[in-house]
């Protein structure tokens, strides 16, 4: 005979609420789930910033910076979706990577949120080898820096 499953009060991943038998406005944690997927699902926020626009559209999703203020105080670093006409606040995972729409930049998250800087351009000089070097070695770092090359082990 198989154990008892038991399921806790939301996924692990992304934190969507389950339904639990005999729930009462069970539509309403089915629509919220399919708000979250579908703002999530593209992967992208429209902007990062520390406070709510003034207009927002149902499903924009931002990624709040510090200071956080107003309906945002207290969750820098969180991803927020316009749900119902209120903010819904998810804590990232480790691992997500998300686009920057307004930035035009990809965000990645491992202990905090990173992004790659662009390393400097090459400019002619006497020592062009040692600058091109350089400039790829920096290159390289901010790859490593988003996730798209592994960390340097030693």
């Amino acid at each position: 005979m198989s154990e008892p499953f038991t399921f806790t009060s939301s996924t692990p991943n992304i934190g969507l609420p389950l339904l639990i038998a005999g729930q009462a406005q069970k539509e309403f944690f089915l629509n919220q789930s399919l708000v979250i997927v579908d703002s999530l699902h593209r992967r992208s926020v429209i902007a990062s910033q520390p406070a709510p626009p003034t207009n927002a559209d149902e499903g924009d999703c931002f990624r709040i910076t510090a200071p956080a203020t107003q309906e945002w105080e207290g969750c820098e670093g969180h991803i927020t979706i316009r749900i119902g006409g209120s903010w819904h606040f998810i804590a990232p995972r480790e691992g997500i990577f998300m686009f920057d729409s307004a930035a035009d930049q990809f965000l990645l998250y491992q202990s905090g949120w990173r992004v790659a800087s662009t390393p400097a351009i090459p400019a002619s000089g006497a020592v062009i080898d040692a600058e091109a070097r350089a400039a790829i070695s920096e290159l390289i770092d901010a790859l490593r820096d988003i996730g798209i090359f592994a960390p340097v082990t030693n």
